[in-house]
């Protein structure tokens, strides 16, 4: 059964105001839906080809708020230096602009991908907002694969303009 239907959704608060998300995103334990993503090549990269190796989303709505790029830094200070892991910085962002801050900023520990054009990423996380002025965005949240694929931690941040638990992150990598 998918939680993924039109009567299933997130709950987020955006600028004082509380929205709806397009679903649930995935439960700890069962297998990662695969997704495919722009890089900032505009090629397509599939979360199925990080296999083998253990993957932080960190997802957020754009690079071009103070929370989502603290997010950002962070991992890319912390979690891109453990071992066999990859960090992958997913928002609806153009590849142009993701690419941008990233070289603006010296960050070259994380992968910025964009789901400006994923269909299968909107469906399976049920991460998309869908009222409000942030509408069409992705929500804040951090989910945590282990090396077989399967989501081993995962945080949707209720407030989207607050960080993640970036420790509690962390720890699920170790």
């Amino acid at each position: 059964m998918s939680l993924n239907s039109a009567f299933a959704q997130e709950r987020v608060l955006t600028r004082g105001v509380e929205v709806s998300t397009n679903g649930y995103m995935p439960e700890v334990g069962v297998m990662a839906p695969d997704f495919s993503a722009t890089d900032k090549d505009m090629n397509e990269v599939s979360l199925s080809s990080f296999k083998g190796k253990k993957v932080v989303l960190n997802i957020f709505p754009s690079l071009d708020t103070p929370t989502c790029a603290l997010s950002v830094r962070h991992f890319n200070a912390d979690a891109a230096s453990l071992e066999n892991t990859v960090v992958l910085c997913v928002s609806k962002d153009l590849p142009f602009a993701q690419s941008r801050f990233c070289s603006t900023e010296g960050l070259d520990r994380v992968i910025p991908l964009s789901v400006f054009r994923s269909e299968d990423f909107e469906k399976n996380y049920g991460l998309v907002i869908t009222e409000g002025p942030m509408r069409g965005l992705t929500t804040r949240a951090v989910i945590v694969i282990d090396e077989t694929g399967k989501i081993i931690y995962r945080q949707l941040v209720k407030n989207v303009s607050e960080e993640p638990d970036y420790q509690k992150a962390l720890e699920r990598l170790k």
